[in-house]
């Protein structure tokens, strides 16, 4: 894919290489410090240290990725971030009468600190409604190429598009139904609802796709079929399949990789928010 034009998101927290995803950790030094000052007033050091993040004194995770290769994975993901803000402003402002609110995007190396908890960067991409960020690790792109079979910088879009589109969810109420919805239900029909969310940001990202094309995006050979190979290689039926050998339906929490093609083509397709209306969801309005 190429760009017509293209503005950098200046929403962009990159703390890569930083111990545990975080600045301003204690790291060894100041731990041993705390204790001794603990030690030396007569308090407990574990209350002390309960109050710190203990991640930050782990040595940093190394990339399998070379700072260049990094970087220019980076730039990349600031130019798609850059250009989801131009283009949900416009349907929130034009189509639903609302403003829209940017989120931030935080690249890391190996697990983050969110308002959501602390995590790995094996669980992949993910967006927290608590802080309304976006995290990312760049390796999960090499991951997607090796391991999966999707590469290119359309399929590293729909990742985060993706993403976003969990955003544009929090924005609208959708998150906050499907969250308190889920308390009052079983297990396997919860996970129906975390379907239907998952498909609708997948709707989502195929409606961004669809607005830059016409306006700031050149897609070239192929470029589509990257989006959807993506779609195909993160279903819940083929990652279950290759971890375990055979399907748990019940279990499902994204979708099928047909139904993440299917749904993902449909906002493409149209362009339009109402498109991705799911019935198990509220419509938007």
């Amino acid at each position: 894919m190429r760009w017509r034009t293209g503005t950098r998101s200046g929403n962009v927290e990159d703390i890569r290489g930083m111990s545990g995803g975080r600045a301003g950790g204690l790291g060894i030094v100041g731990i041993i410090v705390v204790i001794g000052l603990a030690l030396v007033l007569g308090i407990d050091p574990i209350s002390l240290l309960g109050s710190t993040d203990l991640s930050s004194a782990m040595p940093a995770q190394q990339s399998s990725l070379s700072r260049e290769e990094q970087d220019l994975l980076a730039d990349n993901a600031t130019l798609v971030l850059g250009d989801t803000e131009k283009t949900w402003a416009v349907i929130f402002e034009d189509e639903l009468g609302k403003t829209y609110q940017n989120p931030k995007l935080v690249l890391f190396t190996g697990s983050v600190d969110s308002a959501c908890g602390y995590a790995s960067a094996a669980i992949g991409p993910f967006y927290c409604p608590g802080d309304e960020k976006v995290y990312l690790d760049l390796d999960f792109f090499d991951e997607l190429n090796r391991q999966y079979g999707a590469p290119g910088d359309f399929a590293q879009a729909y990742v985060i598009t993706h993403e976003v589109g969990h955003h544009v969810q929090n924005l609208l109420g959708t998150s906050d139904y499907v969250d308190r919805k889920s308390r009052q239900l079983s297990g396997s029909e919860a996970n129906k609802l975390s379907v239907a969310l998952e498909l609708q940001a997948d709707c989502y990202a195929g409606v961004w796709a669809n607005r830059a094309q016409r306006q700031d995006l050149i897609l070239e050979k192929g470029d589509l079929e990257e989006a959807l190979n993506a779609a195909n290689a993160i279903g819940d039926d083929t990652l279950q399949k290759e971890a375990q050998g055979y399907v748990v339906p019940d279990s499902f929490t994204h979708g099928t990789s047909a139904e993440r093609v299917r749904w993902f083509r449909k906002g493409m397709d149209s362009g339009q928010v109402s498109a991705c209306e799911n019935s198990l969801l509220p419509a938007v309005t």
